[in-house]
């Protein structure tokens, strides 16, 4: 099934001649795996992961619906498959395990993995927590604030400290940052207590996912497959979609450039595509677009995983040269035109009628259309796909448990680690606040039992910024165990 330079992804049966491949020298071009519910696309995306891995080229995957942990064990034995790779003349098709690593966000099925407040970002916190432009922008500010005033955000608590403190000491802020709404910064802390009551506490903190670890080679020489377990994760819409960009642009922020390699160093896929571009804002779209148009350079494949062409913006599914495209079903109007819309990105094939074809294909079978010389998409093909070498579905919870206690990853990322932020630098500016303030309004007796002299009144003033962070970091610790109490008693969430 494997040949050089390039992955076997099918072809008709009993013609050799319309078999299509995925050369490895343009995966990097990146591509895109679409069809309803139930036509193939799982199967599709683990063969090309598969195909990748034992080319040498590690791969991310999210899985969604917990499918993919089966390509740690050997599949291969189920009858379907065996008749496939007999119709495409597969002789050495036999089963095979490869080398995953778990991923979960939640630390449970997986690896936990974690970023910093600091390396999400203003932009990507903004979609998590669904604000506004003006919203945004406060963000923003926020972020400003703590760069200047030296405060690391590692994580939730920390950005929670900062918003109480830029809240509590707005008039002051704005001369030197622009107008601060209370009102504003109230919003965003609510969308965090929303986003935190999510898992998404799980995901912020120390120590943070280091690239490397997705770019593994094992002693075969096989790339490893490393898989999140996205399946509580995904219900979660917001936080998997900004979870998996966050991972892209630190991938383009951080990689040298290489240019066009042999093959790619990562191939990245992305399940559930539609859930990254829905009411997306502007600003964000643009991002992607960056990303996706120049991460090739490097060496890094983008793969989106859909059900329709349609559930990508234009500009970016214009990035996508490799496509593969499982059946959709025209029972509506609106379903034809979606049907219409598929059949239009493909290179056209005199000998193929694309647009019926969409609707026609069985599970398993596929048009596809891959770029050839020159990076000139080949002209579109109707083929059964590849079949599978490895387990086609959940692994086995021994299995898992096992992959972990041997996991080159164990024992990295197990253990959460608090160090000194945000929240603990407010918090000791609080107490020495109070202990100045204290020390500065009274006077201690040397002798006798004679009370303390107050000094004369001084005229009134408002707050110091020390006595505001003081009540800022009192009163977000107050209401956070306020909280806490409420959830246990009415097993909800009090929001301001």
């Amino acid at each position: 099934m494997s040949e050089t330079g390039r992955i076997f992804m099918g072809a008709a049966a009993n013609a050799p001649d319309s078999a299509q491949y995925l050369d490895l020298k343009l995966a990097n071009r990146h591509g895109l795996i679409a069809g309803a519910t139930g036509t193939g696309k799982t199967v599709t995306l683990q063969g090309l992961a598969e195909g990748f891995s034992r080319a040498g080229v590690p791969v991310f995957m999210a899985d969604v619906k917990g499918d993919l942990s089966g390509l740690s064990e050997v599949g291969g034995d189920k009858q379907v498959f065996k008749d496939r790779a007999e119709q495409l003349g597969l002789t050495d098709f036999a089963g095979a395990a490869y080398p995953v690593i778990f991923w979960d966000v939640y630390g449970v099925s997986g690896h936990p993995v974690r970023a910093t407040i600091s390396e999400m970002g203003p932009l990507l916190l903004a979609r998590l927590f669904d604000l506004n432009e003006t919203q945004s922008g406060v963000l923003s500010l926020v972020f400003k604030v703590a760069d200047d005033e030296g405060l690391l955000l590692m994580d939730l608590k920390d950005l929670r400290a900062l918003l109480v403190y830029v809240s509590e000491n707005s008039a002051k802020l704005t001369a030197t940052y622009g107008n601060v709404a209370a009102a504003t910064v109230g919003t965003i802390q609510r969308r965090l207590l929303e986003v935190e009551a999510q898992g998404a506490d799980k995901f912020f903190g120390e120590p943070a996912l280091r690239l490397d670890d997705f770019m593994r080679i094992d002693p075969n020489g096989r790339g490893t497959i490393s898989i999140l377990a996205a399946d509580k994760l995904v219900q979660a819409p917001k936080l998997y979609a900004t979870l998996l960009l966050w991972l892209l642009s630190e991938l383009f922020e951080k990689l040298p450039e290489v240019g066009d390699l042999d093959k790619p160093r990562l191939v990245f896929f992305f399940d559930e595509a539609h859930l990254l571009f829905n009411d997306a804002p502007k600003a964000l779209l643009d991002k992607v677009t960056q990303v996706v148009r120049l991460i090739r350079s490097k060496g890094v494949g983008v793969y989106f995983v859909t059900q329709s062409p349609t559930d990508i913006p234009d500009d970016v599914l214009g990035q996508l040269g490799n496509r593969v495209q499982h059946a959709l079903r025209a029972f509506t109007p609106k379903d034809a035109k979606l049907v219409k819309a598929a059949a239009d990105t493909f290179r056209q094939n005199p000998k193929l009628n694309t647009q019926t074809a969409i609707t026609e294909l069985g599970v398993g079978e596929a048009l596809v259309s891959t770029l050839g010389k020159g990076g000139v998409p080949g002209m579109v093909e109707r083929v059964l796909i590849a079949p599978p070498t490895a387990h086609v579905g959940p692994s086995t919870p021994e299995s898992r448990a096992r992959i972990m206690a041997t996991s080159p990853m164990r024992g990295l990322y197990d253990t959460l680690l608090d160090r000194d932020s945000a929240f603990e630098m407010l918090a000791r500016r609080a107490e020495a606040t109070v202990a100045n303030a204290s020390n500065d309004h009274f006077t201690i007796p040397n002798s006798g039992p004679t009370k303390p002299t107050p000094r004369p009144a001084a005229p009134r003033r408002s707050d110091s910024m020390g006595e505001a962070i003081t009540k800022s970091v009192l009163r977000s610790v107050g209401s956070s165990l306020g909280r806490a109490i409420v959830r246990g008693v009415l097993g909800s969430i009090m929001k301001k």
